[in-house]
C-alpha cells in the first residue's frame, strides 16, 4: 500500500504542467521589407528557448510574439531582435549587428545609397507622364480600329 502511494506521488509530481503561452506586440518600426522580417523571424527562434511563435508586420511596424514565460520574458526577446541589428521598443539595436545587415532595413539616414535628388525627382516624374500619355494614345487608336499589330 505504501508502495502504491509513493508510485502515485511520484508519477503526479513528473507530471509537468505546461503554462499558458503569453502574447506580446513589440513596435519594430525599422523592418520594411522582406528581408528584414526574415532576419528577425529566423534569428529570435534560433536564439530563444520558449518562443511558441513569432510574427513581423511590415505594415504595421510590429511583432507579435508568443512565449513560454517560465522559459523566456519579454525582455530577452527584445534584446534578441536587438541583436539581430533592429530597434525593439525601448531596446536599441545593437551597433555591430546593425553594420552588417543589408542597405534596404537600415534607417534612412544610415544608407549607403543616397536618396534621390529633386533633378531625379523630376525626371521620373516626366517620364511617367510620357509613358501616361503612350499608353493613352494607343488605346485610342486600338478603340478606333487604326491600330493593328502584325503577327
Amino acid at each position: 500500500m505504501i508502495m502504491a502511494g509513493f508510485l502515485c506521488i511520484s508519477a503526479f509530481s513528473m507530471a509537468q504542467v505546461t503554462p499558458k503561452a503569453l502574447k506580446a506586440d513589440i513596435k519594430t518600426p525599422d523592418a520594411k521589407c522582406d528581408a528584414c522580417k526574415t532576419t528577425i523571424e529566423s534569428f529570435v527562434t534560433k536564439s530563444i528557448d520558449g518562443l511558441v511563435k513569432i510574427r513581423v508586420s511590415i505594415s504595421s511596424g510590429i511583432t507579435s510574439v508568443q512565449y513560454y514565460p517560465d522559459r523566456t520574458n519579454i525582455e530577452e526577446i527584445k534584446y534578441a531582435i536587438s541583436n539581430a541589428g533592429f530597434d525593439a521598443d525601448n531596446v536599441l539595436a545593437n551597433p555591430d549587428t546593425y553594420a552588417n545587415i543589408p542597405d534596404c532595413c537600415k534607417k534612412p539616414q544610415d544608407r549607403k545609397v543616397p536618396p534621390p535628388k529633386k533633378q531625379e525627382l523630376k525626371t521620373n516624374i516626366l517620364f511617367r507622364k510620357f509613358i501616361a500619355i503612350g499608353k493613352r494614345y494607343l488605346r485610342g487608336n486600338a478603340a478606333k480600329g487604326s491600330f493593328n499589330f502584325p503577327l
